[in-house]
């Protein structure tokens, strides 16, 4: 496997990483526990040194799987976490909350989930619009003096904030969507990050399994499963998206590799200092992903996909009105 520099500030990962969600959030019923560390361990032998996870993730499940996999190898791995929510009595309710006092109390929390005494790389899970951006990266500089914390990131932050940030408390990486039916941050914030000298860890990188071809208009997902809320996973949309996946599929057969292979080596290609984080639950798609890494595009093919997509018109947002809000603050 080989590793990339997240910016300029000296982090060094897997140039992908496994996106650690799905295994206790968001995609229907947790992964059993064993077999969720079983695959973690998987990822670690072959080569993965990078992991997202985040309190919210069950909430607190996921740091907890993610801490016992990895305990073992722990002075190895590069664990991202994340903090910037209040769950309310019943852990289902969802506020913003980065105050300084609970970020504090955040970090605490996820240290000891982790097993570790250090958390490598914290992000801002969402911007929170009642919290100077001042304040939350003055915080996380000081738990950074105070040794707890090493490197400071941003998840689905607007430029202006991220350059307020940055000024404070350098900012290591940003985390947002990104993949080849969601690219808005090449508009602005791609050059923004190139700028500053700032990574890009995209997530979703697949289209929440969009791109692998293996979602139709006839797919049916749990009440559980996130994606029954988002506009863009309506059978109206997928059908009208389908034009996408031919395209994908088309390229892929071409190179003789998967469609979810072309969508990474696509997103590998762009820039040196980005390191997508693709989530499963499967063995067998671990290894497709990883797979992804070893295929070269030229930067003539590399255009070619982007010219073929370029004529293809995505349909549905991509979040909920209400978790829209949330994103680009």
């Amino acid at each position: 496997m080989q590793t990339r520099y997240l910016g300029r500030a000296g982090l060094n990962v897997s140039s992908l990483g496994l996106g650690c969600m799905g295994l206790s959030y968001g995609y229907g019923p947790a992964t059993d526990t064993r077999q969720a560390v079983e695959l973690i361990r998987d990822a670690v032998e072959r080569g993965v040194t990078f992991f997202d996870t985040a309190e919210v993730y069950g909430p607190y499940l996921n740091e907890e799987v993610v801490g016992q996999a990895l305990k073992p190898f722990r002075d190895r791995m590069v664990i991202a976490t994340k903090f910037g929510f209040d769950f309310g009595e019943d852990n289902n309710q969802q506020v913003l909350n980065s105050r300084p006092e609970h970020i504090r109390k955040a970090v605490e929390g996820s240290l000891r989930r982790l097993n570790t005494d250090v958390i490598d790389l914290l992000y801002q899970h969402r911007v929170d619009p009642d919290v100077p951006i001042e304040d939350v990266a003055g915080t996380v500089k000081e738990l950074i003096a105070e040794g707890k914390v090493k490197h400071f990131g941003l998840s689905e932050a607007g430029a202006g904030t991220i350059r307020r940030a940055h000024a404070v408390q350098p900012v290591t990486a940003l985390q947002s969507e990104y993949s080849l039916w969601w690219r808005e941050p090449e508009k602005e914030i791609l050059p923004l990050l190139e700028e500053l000298g700032i990574g890009f860890v995209p997530f979703s990188p697949l289209g929440k399994g969009f791109l692998t071809g293996a979602i139709t208009a006839e797919t049916v997902f749990g009440a559980q499963d996130f994606r029954s809320k988002v506009p863009r996973f309506t059978a109206e949309a997928i059908e009208a998206n389908e034009q996408l996946i031919v395209v994908l599929g088309e390229l892929a057969r071409e190179k003789g590799v998967t469609p979810a292979q072309i969508a990474l080596a696509w997103l590998l290609a762009q820039k040196p200092w980005i390191v997508p984080i693709p989530g499963t639950t499967k063995l067998h798609r671990l290894e497709e992903n990883l797979a992804s890494t070893e295929i070269s595009l030229t930067a003539e093919e590399s255009g070619k996909i982007t010219r073929s997509l370029d004529a293809i018109k995505i349909v549905g947002e991509r979040y909920p009105a209400a978790l829209q809000a949330r994103v680009g603050r």
